[in-house]
């Protein structure tokens, strides 16, 4: 079984889409997963939201649950199925539930501010 560990994430982050930030957090989440690069859990309540538009794209995994996927629109492109969010994760990743994540791509940053 792959072990995760989620533990809060130090100082504050930042997510930036098109050069635009997205939200800033001192409260999000780092999960670290056997075999996985770190990845920050923000809060929804400190990203903005409206920029993101729910795909019909999910994804299940057998340590977290399933996946919603999320495309973030910016000012020059749209950033496909860009963030996800496990709305319903099972017992041993609640931590996550009401978080998004961000996949680090060309146009999208995650920093540690």
């Amino acid at each position: 079984m792959s072990k995760i560990t989620i533990t809060p994430a130090t100082g504050t982050w930042v997510v930036r889409a098109g050069g635009a930030v997205l939200g800033e957090s001192a409260n999000a989440l780092e999960l670290q997963e056997d075999g996985y690069p770190m990845i920050v859990y923000f809060p929804r309540g400190d990203i903005a939201m409206a920029f993101l538009d729910r795909t019909d794209h999910t994804t299940a995994c057998p340590h977290k649950g399933a996946a919603s996927y999320f495309s973030i629109m910016s000012k020059s492109t749209t950033y496909v199925n860009a963030a996800w969010s496990y709305e319903d994760p099972k017992a041993d990743v609640a931590q996550i539930k009401d978080h998004i994540a961000f996949y680090v791509q060309d146009g999208v940053a995650v920093e540690h501010v």
